[in-house]
């Protein structure tokens, strides 16, 4: 409920003390999880003081508990061990601080956090994060390398060495955060957004040496992982040794077994391309040696083709050819002439035989009347007429008598 304030009419700072303790007695104990960063536990004081630290945010909180609490955990327990609490928040008015007073703490335990390890995978597998189809391919040659690592670290050391070593004038910007402890996750990710946001940086590898299972937690956080998903440039996750498999490993658009495979993965070797050079240009000069050779061996055996040798030898072959289809065809229009003419000799030689010129030279006449009709019997004419009888020379007349 609002309270009723003014610059006339302020109220003290002990009464909104008191008021925020009241708010805060009116709620009721809660089981927190979070990771101890600090553990204060002074000899012969009956309270233990720790720190409560969420790994994913940069947010904390202090709590208290009596010593016989924390002694039922202290052997397993220490800095940077991931506990769940049960306490009630508390409001210290002398100085306004907010607390919670622990009465049970219990550790959590490897098992457990594999157990939610694999309910987050799962929970993300189902939103597509880990999608084959989400990979992009990285660069062949990458320009500028983004590397988030420890600092002056082992993995830092691996990638860099083996990078320059394969490809000498490659380029690095460097983030060096913390890779493990409550400080891990948000140095990881603002790194991760501060590389993708630079449009130069080509790929983003994401470096770290083996650890327990523990200390790889931080590269299986959901923020991690999220923020990873969202990043435009290709990140590839180089996380402990080839057993070791974060959630980093499965929204990354590569996997590396280590720092030094990402470095072999991610920028090619100097030597092997050279090599595979050499290789295509005399690969590439075998093939043309070998097509020119056979074209050189097609055009010779095309110019020693009789046709391409003596080219007239076409033309006289089919002069002789024409020369003897004129002679043949000359002799056979010949012959056929020579044949007509004969048949045509025999013929005429038949006709003047049946001709009545011939008869009439071999002394017979023709008697005709003076209307041109020819006398063919007796009985034909009458005494005293007239005919005109024709011979070979000529004709006449003559008289029909009794």
């Amino acid at each position: 409920m609002g309270l009723n304030t003014s610059p006339d009419a302020p109220i003290p700072v002990g009464q909104v003390s008191r008021l925020i303790g009241g708010w805060i007695d009116r709620l009721g104990a809660v089981w927190v999880e979070g990771q101890i960063t600090q553990l204060s536990r002074r000899p012969g004081a009956g309270v233990v003081f720790l720190t409560l630290r969420d790994p994913s945010h940069d947010i904390s909180l202090s709590v208290t508990c009596y010593r016989m609490v924390f002694d039922r955990v202290a052997d397993i327990v220490s800095e940077g061990a991931r506990v769940v609490v049960h306490a009630k928040p508390e409001w210290y008015a002398p100085r306004g601080q907010l607390s919670l007073r622990a009465t049970e703490i219990k550790p959590v335990g490897v098992g457990e956090l594999l157990a939610r390890l694999e309910q987050l995978k799962k929970a993300l597998a189902a939103e597509g994060l880990f999608a084959l189809d989400r990979k992009r391919t990285l660069p062949f040659l990458p320009q500028l390398i983004g590397l988030v690592c420890g600092r002056a670290s082992a993995a830092e050391r691996d990638v860099l060495e083996n990078a320059r070593h394969r490809w000498p004038a490659v380029r690095f910007e460097i983030r060096n955060v913390a890779v493990q402890g409550v400080h891990a996750v948000p140095q990881v990710v603002q790194a991760v957004k501060d590389l993708d946001a630079q449009p130069d940086v080509d790929v983003i590898v994401v470096a770290r040496g083996g650890g327990s299972v523990e200390d790889l937690l931080p590269f299986s956080d959901e923020q991690l992982v999220r923020a990873v998903a969202a990043c435009r440039t290709p990140v590839v996750s180089a996380i402990g040794h080839e057993p070791d498999s974060p959630l980093l490993d499965l929204v990354a658009d590569l996997r590396a077994s280590t720092p030094t495979d990402a470095a072999k993965k991610v920028v090619p070797d100097v030597g092997e391309e050279l090599t595979r050079i050499r290789q295509l240009r005399e690969r590439a000069l075998r093939t043309v040696t070998g097509l020119l050779d056979r074209e050189e061996r097609g055009l010779a055996a095309a110019r020693h083709r009789p046709c391409m040798e003596r080219p007239q030898r076409m033309v006289e072959e089919r002069e002789e050819q024409v020369a003897a289809l004129l002679h043949r065809g000359r002799r056979t229009l010949g012959h056929l002439l020579d044949r007509a003419d004969s048949e045509l000799a025999h013929t005429l030689a038949r006709v003047v035989s049946l001709s009545p010129a011939a008869t009439l030279e071999r002394g017979y006449a023709v008697l005709q009347r003076p209307d041109g009709a020819v006398v063919r019997a007796a009985d034909e004419v009458t005494a005293e007429e007239k005919l005109r009888a024709r011979v070979a020379d000529g004709e006449f007349t003559v008289r029909v008598t009794p």
